[in-house]
């Protein structure tokens, strides 16, 4: 018990004294200044050649997201995540000890080109991410949580963060076990990490791109707001385009949807006008069954 004592406090030194030197020494790896120059990116393009010109700059939400962004990217980690992730490693490994497994990995690729790894990486990440993202539309108890990220009313790139924190839990329990068990030999993830950001920032951006073929696959901001309609077709009930990087999950599996631009279509799900606007009643929301809503999805 002590051990994990330890970790628990170290966790929080060491991500506190980490947000530190991320912001008083940045690198060319500095997860916060890249952050904050890839926000900054997509909301001057968005503000240059809005796809919406009606919507406002600072559209509905904006702020709120943008909070969402400093809590999940940040806060959320500092808090809990870092320590309660340590802690979840540090057990499964002693849990592995039991049998005298000293790791999991099954397949070695440090011997390819670090590109190459980066890009096996980015790939099987995101098809994880893909099957994650449906649950979180099929299973009812999921939906609750995701039904955060839907409460969005107008798009903006800030829109991607707006999500409860316990999405993050789960997406990365889920793809714990599978990308510990390939042996990735490179340290530079967060350049996968950053490029998936990015991506997402432009998804939920107020543009109109849809990258021509590369939008086969490539999820892109007119295929994602389809994702966002408040009105489901009857033979989707769940939803649709649940890429978050990539769409070509989607064109394979038979879940992608673009009948026209989406442009004018209203956002959201059916019942959000109970929905609560701020963010701690938001992040309340799935533990108080007396507001659950019936919705569209489920």
């Amino acid at each position: 018990m002590e051990k994990y004592i330890d970790i628990i406090r170290d966790s929080f030194t060491g991500y506190f004294n980490y947000l530190v030197t991320e912001i008083t020494h940045p690198t060319w790896t500095s997860y916060f200044y890249w952050l904050v120059g890839l926000s900054l990116l997509v909301w001057i393009l968005e503000i240059i050649i809005p796809w919406r010109k009606e919507q406002k700059v600072f559209r509905k939400g904006f702020w709120l997201d943008s909070f969402y962004i400093l809590f999940n990217f940040f806060l959320f980690s500092l808090i809990v995540y870092n320590a309660l992730s340590n802690v979840g490693v540090e057990l499964f490994n002693d849990f592995l000890g039991l049998f005298g497994i000293e790791n999991i990995v099954a397949i070695q690729l440090g011997s390819l080109p670090a590109w190459t790894q980066l890009l096996i990486m980015f790939i099987l990440a995101d098809f994880i991410q893909w099957n994650v993202h449906r649950q979180l539309h099929k299973r009812p108890w999921l939906w609750e949580f995701h039904k955060i990220h839907h409460s969005v009313k107008e798009m903006g790139f800030a829109a991607q963060f707006r999500f409860h924190f316990m999405e993050t839990i789960i997406y990365k329990t889920v793809q714990y076990i599978p990308l510990a068990m390939i042996g990735f030999g490179i340290k530079e993830f967060f350049v996968v990490h950053m490029f998936a950001v990015f991506i997402g920032h432009l998804n939920h951006a107020n543009l109109g791109w849809n990258y021509g073929v590369l939008g086969y696959i490539f999820n892109n901001p007119r295929m994602h707001i389809w994702h966002h309609s408040k009105d489901l077709p009857e033979d989707r009930p769940y939803g649709m385009n649940y890429g978050l990087s990539l769409s070509i999950w989607d064109y394979i599996f038979g879940t992608a949807y673009i009948p026209e631009s989406g442009k004018k279509i209203e956002l959201g799900f059916i019942g959000d006008e109970n929905f609560p606007e701020d963010f701690g009643n938001q992040t309340l929301f799935p533990f108080i069954k007396k507001n659950k809503v019936k919705t569209n999805k489920l």
